[in-house]
């Protein structure tokens, strides 16, 4: 990271979270803190780490990526 005051700090972070906003709590209302902590835990687990396509990787899902190197 940059030096102390940098803009630039956050700015991965920001991104997630705006990400999860938009592609997860924007869509719907949960009754319960339990129901959204599933509904965070599938988003993380399932969708953004096994499914959602990464600029960074060359647009391949994480787990296309590593069956890639793997070869």
């Amino acid at each position: 990271m940059g030096a102390v005051g940098d803009c630039y700090d956050n700015a991965m972070i920001e991104s997630f979270w705006s990400r999860l906003q938009v592609e997860l709590l924007d869509r719907q209302r949960w009754n319960t803190r339990v129901g959204l902590a599933d509904a965070i835990f599938e988003y993380l687990e399932i969708f953004h780490n096994r499914k959602r396509r990464h600029s960074a990787l060359g647009m391949l899902t994480p787990t296309e990526y590593e069956l890639q190197r793997a070869s």
